[in-house]
Order: C-alpha cells, then sequence, then structure tokens
C-alpha cells in the first residue's frame, strides 16, 4: 500500500511538472512576436512592424536589406517600427530578422513575409524640352543636387519625432497617384513615387507630422521644395511650391505650414506632389494616410 501511495504521488508530481512546463513554454510563445500591418504588404507599402518582447532593453533588426531601429510603444505596450518596402521591390518572399536584446544576452527572431505586386497603371505626359533632355549646365546642377539629397537622406534623426496618424498635406483633392509609369515627351520613362494633390497655386502647404526640416530650398526637377525628417530614416517631401515658408534645422508639428503650393519645376500644371520615403524606399503616401497610428507613439 505504501508503494501505491508513493506510486500515486510520482504521478502527480509528474502531471504538475508537465503542467508548469507547458504553461512557461506558453507564457514564452505569447510574450514575444511579430506583428506587420497591413497583414498582406505590398511593393510600395509602408508597415508597422510590432514586437512584443517583456523585459526587452532594445529591439533591432534588418529587412529587405535595410537596418531596422524600434522605438517602444506608448504604455511600453511593445516595440514598433515604421518601415515599408520601396515601389520598385520585386514579389516574392523576404526575410525579416529581428534581434531582441535583453539583461540575459541577444534573442534572435525571423519571419517570412510574402512582396505581392501592387497594380499601377500608365500615363504619358508633356513638360518643357529641358526636363526631358537637359543641357550640360543643367546637367552639372542635377549631379550637384543629388549629392545634396543623398547627404539630407542619410543623416536623419536616431529617434522617432513624429507622433499619431499623419495628415493630408493640403486641402486639396488627390490627383495623379503613387506608383504610375510614367512616360515624359514620349520618350523618358519613371516611376510617380509620390502622390499629387490637384492644389491651386498659393494654396497652404502644411506637415503631415512632427519633425525637423531637412530641406528647404529651390531644387531642378522638384521646384520649391520641403524635405521634413521624422526620425529614424522617414521622410516627407513636399514639391513645385510657389513659396517657402520654412528653413532648413526648424521644427515642425503636424499642421504647422510650410510653404503654398505651385508649379516650380518639373510640372504640367499646379499642383503639390508629397512623397513618402524611408531608408531610401520610397513608400505610398496614401496608405500612410490611412493607418492608424495614434495609439504607437
Amino acid at each position: 500500500m505504501g508503494f501505491t501511495r508513493r506510486l500515486r504521488n510520482s504521478r502527480v508530481w509528474l502531471t504538475l511538472v508537465c503542467l508548469m512546463a507547458f504553461g512557461l513554454a506558453a507564457a514564452r510563445g505569447q510574450s514575444t512576436g511579430i506583428t506587420l500591418t497591413p497583414a498582406v504588404v505590398e511593393a510600395g507599402s509602408p508597415v508597422l512592424i510590432r514586437v512584443q518582447a517583456a523585459g526587452a532593453k532594445g529591439v533591432d533588426g534588418e529587412w529587405l536589406g535595410r537596418k531596422l531601429e524600434f522605438f517602444r510603444g506608448r504604455g511600453g505596450k511593445g516595440w514598433f517600427a515604421l518601415a515599408g518596402v520601396d515601389v520598385e521591390t520585386p514579389e516574392g518572399p523576404s526575410t525579416l530578422e529581428i534581434a531582441i536584446h535583453t539583461k540575459r544576452g541577444v534573442r534572435e527572431l525571423s519571419r517570412t513575409v510574402e512582396i505581392l505586386p501592387a497594380q499601377y497603371s500608365t500615363a504619358s505626359l508633356t513638360v518643357e524640352p529641358e526636363y526631358v533632355e537637359p543641357g550640360p549646365e543643367a546637367l552639372n546642377q542635377i549631379e550637384a543636387e543629388e549629392q545634396l539629397k543623398a547627404k539630407v537622406f542619410g543623416a536623419s534623426a536616431p529617434k522617432a519625432l513624429w507622433t499619431g496618424n499623419f495628415r493630408r498635406p493640403v486641402a486639396a483633392p488627390m490627383g495623379e497617384s503613387f506608383g504610375t509609369r510614367r512616360i515624359f515627351n514620349g520618350k523618358l520613362a519613371s516611376i510617380h513615387k509620390g502622390l499629387d494633390f490637384r492644389a491651386r497655386t498659393g494654396t497652404p502647404v502644411r506637415a503631415g507630422n512632427g519633425g525637423v526640416v531637412a530641406l528647404a530650398r529651390p531644387l531642378y526637377y522638384e521646384g520649391n521644395c520641403v524635405v521634413i525628417d521624422h526620425g529614424m530614416g522617414l521622410f516627407t517631401i513636399s514639391m513645385h511650391l510657389s513659396r517657402i515658408d520654412v528653413k532648413e534645422g526648424q521644427r515642425v508639428t503636424r499642421g504647422s505650414r510650410v510653404g503654398l503650393s505651385g508649379d516650380t519645376g518639373r510640372v504640367t500644371g499646379p499642383h503639390l506632389h508629397w512623397g513618402v520615403r524611408w531608408q531610401g524606399a520610397y513608400l505610398d503616401p496614401g496608405k500612410l494616410l490611412r493607418m492608424k497610428l495614434g495609439g504607437v507613439r
């Protein structure tokens, strides 16, 4: 009888140990996870990446050859990175690599993300000839501006400067959409890497969110241009302005006026071109405007 009792107790203890181990594994599975919004990722999509990592000191990673830096969410609820997929990224599987830094070391996670093609239209436009076949002097200017823009886009603030949802930069209806394949004067093909608003000359243009003015000057193709650094590699770009109302290095908040819309640079008429760029990738501004970011930071 004593042997039977000991055997029964051993079984009880074994059951309890198994239940505790199962519970610990489940807790670990719940404490760490990766969530992407939107869940279906297309070329040109901005993507909010959330990592649930209890006790983490920091989170970083890499995706599509671009570095990911995460910030702690509002109320300490998870770690977030506002990233994206360039409009010209080919379809197919990609690997998202995440490193979670804790007191005990680094825990690595990976996830396969399928990139789907986005459907974009084609448009033919007519502009002044010098914007299709620039002369020697213009080519020198364009080359110098490319170097300037590379410097500007390569020096983003190390922390997120934006807060809450992004807002439309101008009170005007949308025109040509993001991703349109364009042919200028029947010769030059390009991809429209922004969203156009049919704004009349002189319409106030405002910052889509908080940040620092990284560039505010006239450029060859962009005309009067304002670039806002929102931190961690994220920029918004306002082109073809008739007037610039901010200075480089100036801090702006969501809704701050940065200038007036116009028709400077390579245009077919007055409008605002608004672009979104993250780590060199051009993203669909319309999709960024639809993202719900109020509970993030």
